[in-house]
């Protein structure tokens, strides 16, 4: 309890030192860049190939498993859009994200930390914290729902060439019929501002382990592991106080 409690104190002091106004705003901006394409756009490959595969199973899943003719074919579709649109684009796909995009930030901060990089620039009166982790945070929060869009169009892309490609009864305007079917907007809202939540526990928590690595190598290695899954229990704890809140 007391080492929780410790930690707790020692993340809520890192992100107090961490989000202020930059020093110097050219140096801030011009890293704020790198680290969207760092993090964000360099994660898109992913997120997509991922997102197709995924809605092509979910779909052919759930056209497998309604057999009873009482039940629409329609319904395939929208469950499948409901799938995707509800938990999949958000919080799965963070849960990728963590183990990218954290472990990266985690061990290259952490790298730092052990070749001494970070204490350099404390003692250049530089704001380490700020200078390594800020970017990185509004980099991936900014960019995050294009990827969580990216995820939503590819997942159901994906469903619709399973609604072409399968034999189980699910025909394709059936499908489209489905994702049509009391479509709500606000569950795209939903997601996305599931998934800024979500960014800044991956590039908090991430940075903050990387930040506070003692030792050399080995220590840096087991700070991107525990960055992962103290990321992903965080985000799975966020998603169902988010839910909560949001959806009842």
């Amino acid at each position: 309890m007391n080492k929780a409690l410790h930690r707790m104190g020692e993340y809520t002091l890192l992100m107090m030192k961490s989000i202020t106004l930059p020093d110097r705003w050219s140096m801030f901006f011009k890293q704020l860049i790198k680290e969207i394409y760092k993090l964000g756009v360099d994660s898109l490959w992913i997120v997509i190939i991922i997102s197709v595969f995924i809605g092509t199973v979910i779909a052919i899943q759930i056209s497998l498993n309604i057999s009873s003719p009482l039940i629409p074919k329609f319904t395939i579709g929208y469950t499948t859009r409901e799938i995707i649109l509800l938990e999949f684009s958000s919080s799965i796909m963070a849960l990728i994200l963590a183990g990218k995009v954290g472990s990266n930030i985690a061990s290259e901060i952490g790298t730092m930390r052990v070749t001494e990089q970070i204490d350099a620039m404390e003692i250049m009166g530089v704001n380490s914290a700020n200078f390594l982790i800020l970017p990185k945070m509004l980099g991936l929060m900014i960019f995050i729902p294009v990827l969580v869009i990216f995820s939503m169009f590819t997942g159901i892309m994906g469903g619709i060439f399973a609604s072409y490609s399968t034999s189980t009864g699910m025909t394709p305007s059936s499908f489209e019929y489905g994702l049509q079917f009391y479509f709500n907007e606000f569950y795209i809202w939903y997601s996305i501002i599931k998934s800024e939540v979500y960014a800044f526990i991956i590039s908090s928590i991430a940075a903050y382990f990387g930040y506070n690595v003692k030792g050399g190598a080995l220590e840096g290695g087991t700070a991107s592991t525990n960055a992962v899954v103290m990321s992903s229990i965080m985000i799975l704890l966020a998603d169902v106080i988010l839910t909560h809140l949001m959806l009842t």
